[in-house]
């Protein structure tokens, strides 16, 4: 791609994004089984399957890899973004059911930058995209289908929000098991969009394998996730993360979930001076174990009503706050999808790392804001610094390989 590229009129962007869909296609639809006719290859299942009435990775259990990429579209109409859109699709569809590239000729630049051989692994990504508020805006005529609880992310108490790593028009998370694997999805999905797509922020995170056993560590030594709710529970599922018929929202968005992106710096050289048992009554849970601190095992239930004062678990433990498990609480859940992150050190020579919060939800008010709101001033602030994220509605899934992201949002 020459870097002109973005600088190209309405008509040459639109030719180039729609080039790249109709390339993008050929490879979908025959990179997965054609491939395997020429060398013989057997197709591989995804882990999340790509096509559905819903994206399926929303639900899946985390990979151990992950980048988190907000856009800003560039695209100068309703048609070059639905062009921009199908071209994501299709790059999404192949690199996530894999095969090989479409040879390129002698003299060009060669189709796939090869950082994964000569083919690309079946089902080793998945793909979750997302809108954001602000593509509502006047630019698509968007306005009047923008889901109902669909908001920019508001400033919550000890927030210190940077703008460059705030908000966006589309979300995209790459979750694979190696790096290389999301960081080959990111230059192919990449390059395929330039003229339509501009990236915003992007963060890579990680998630620990189980140190020894049970749900993975964040960055303070803590198990994250405990409490989760089963995703293979449909009903929970129903009930507390899809968005369904019959709640207010506009048709197009039914088999859709609202994101909660959060990127939380962790001042780890501050909490490494912190004694154990402060720590474990911040969370309310053992380190070593994960159980609560009235408990023996991870997954025991805190019994709150047995420690109506804050004997063992403080009133404001973190796991207390965030769950107190009442039957009215019971409808704030949300499902938690946390990696870790490391990005170095600041200027001042201060390990810059801590955690890529993303949580999925039916109604962002209902769960995420309540229970966010119950946490503020918890101990646990003096300790973490949020600095960027944002709120994005996760698209209804794409049904089949006629289908693409958005289709239904703007037929």
């Amino acid at each position: 791609m020459n870097p002109s590229d973005t600088a190209t009129g309405g008509v040459g962007r639109r030719r180039l994004l729609r080039g790249a869909a109709l390339v993008g296609a050929g490879l979908a639809t025959g990179g997965a089984a054609e491939p395997a006719q020429r060398d013989g290859a057997a197709k591989v299942a995804s882990v999340a399957p790509f096509h559905g009435a819903r994206q399926a990775s929303v639900v899946a259990a985390p990979r151990r890899a992950t980048a988190l990429v907000s856009f800003d579209v560039t695209a100068e109409n309703r048609a070059e973004l639905g062009d921009v859109l199908r071209t994501l699709t299709h790059r999404a569809r192949f690199l996530a059911t894999g095969g090989l590239p479409d040879p390129a000729g002698v003299t060009a630049a060669p189709a796939d930058s090869g950082i994964l051989g000569e083919r690309v692994p079946g089902g080793a990504l998945a793909v979750t995209v997302g809108v954001g508020a602000s593509l509502f805006d006047e630019r698509y005529g968007l306005a009047r289908d923008k889901p109902t609880r669909l908001t920019a992310m508001p400033v919550f108490p000890d927030d210190d929000l940077k703008s460059a790593w705030c908000h966006g028009d589309v979300s995209l998370q790459l979750h694979a098991d190696d790096r290389d694997t999301v960081l080959h999805a990111l230059r192919d999905i990449a390059r395929h969009t330039r003229g339509g797509l501009q990236v915003r922020w992007r963060i890579d995170g990680f998630s620990s394998p189980p140190r020894p056993s049970g749900t993975p560590r964040n960055l303070m030594g803590f198990k994250d996730g405990t409490a989760n709710p089963d995703s293979a529970d449909r009903r929970a599922m129903e009930r507390l993360v899809w968005v369904g018929k019959g709640g207010g929202e506009p048709a197009w968005a039914v088999g859709g979930s609202y994101q909660v992106v959060r990127l939380i710096r962790m001042l780890v050289e501050f909490w490494d001076r912190v004694s154990l048992s402060e720590q474990e009554r911040m969370f309310g849970r053992a380190r070593e174990t994960g159980a609560p601190l009235d408990g023996n095992a991870e997954h025991d239930t805190p019994r709150f009503t047995d420690d109506p004062k804050g004997d063992v678990i403080p009133l404001d433990a973190h796991i207390r706050l965030a769950n107190p498990r009442t039957p009215g609480t019971a409808q704030q859940r949300i499902l938690r999808r946390a990696y870790n992150y490391d990005l170095g050190t600041d200027a001042n020579g201060n390990l810059d790392m801590g955690l890529l919060f993303c949580c999925y939800q039916q109604d962002v008010r209902r769960q995420f804001e309540t229970v966010q709101k119950r946490l503020a001033g918890e101990p646990l602030t003096d300790y973490i610094s949020p600095f960027g994220g944002g709120y994005f509605f996760a698209l209804p899934g794409v049904r089949d390989k006629d289908d693409w992201y958005g289709r239904a949002l703007l037929a």
